[in-house]
């Protein structure tokens, strides 16, 4: 598979995305259509985010029962 990084998902590029989109959502030539989509693409980036923090958490833990 010639995946390169970039094209990872990680929780950063997840986060800097929902920044980017907030940003956006800031702009008053916005217009409603488009904010409540930005809004919903925002939601879906933060929720992807947590969920990775919550795979990490979980091995984390995983890891350290192992003695």
């Amino acid at each position: 598979g010639g995946q390169s990084m970039s094209e990872k998902i990680t929780f950063e590029s997840e986060l800097e995305a929902a920044k980017e989109l907030l940003k956006e959502l800031n702009n008053p030539e916005i217009t409603l259509e488009k904010g409540v989509e930005l809004y919903k693409e925002g939601l879906k980036k933060l929720e992807n985010a947590s969920k990775m923090l919550e795979d990490a958490k979980l091995q984390v833990s995983e890891f350290g029962k192992k003695d």
